[in-house]
């Protein structure tokens, strides 16, 4: 599958989920990476006028678990999230937008390490996040 397939796929599935009610986008994929963006308006900020830090930490999962999906595709295998860590480095204000960039750091049988960058529209740190996840083999019944 072609980064521009995998991308409209991601983004097709995007109805009635959390990425849908935050308007996040995917925009880039790799083979190792995914790259994903979101606007900061009022959905996203929290009392001091800010992007809230759950929105960064929700953008930074979204993306690192697509990220997992597209390098399990095909194997019969699922990827969870079982920790997220994250850093926030920067305030961005309503009207804004940004983009987290996942990056592969292991890709092992059992777990998948992600490295999240999120950065604003002027490429300037907002957070860093690393997000595990464990890779379980496929439960569904047969046939489906």
């Amino acid at each position: 599958m072609t980064s521009s397939d995998w991308i409209a796929r991601l983004n097709a599935h995007r109805d009635d989920t959390l990425m849908d009610t935050l308007d996040i986008r995917y925009s880039e994929a790799g083979e190792t990476f995914l790259v994903a963006e979101m606007p900061v308006d009022s959905r996203h900020l929290q009392p001091m006028g800010i992007l809230h830090g759950g929105a960064s930490a929700a953008l930074a999962e979204s993306v690192g678990s697509a990220a997992s999906a597209m390098v399990l595709a095909g194997s019969g295998r699922a990827a969870v999230g079982l920790e997220l860590a994250i850093n926030h480095l920067g305030a961005v204000r309503s009207g804004g937008m940004v983009r987290a960039r996942a990056e592969a750091v292991h890709l092992g049988r059992s777990t998948h390490l992600w490295q999240i960058r999120i950065d604003d529209a002027d490429g300037r740190k907002v957070a860093l996040a690393k997000l595990t996840m464990l890779v379980l083999e496929d439960r569904s019944p047969p046939g489906d």
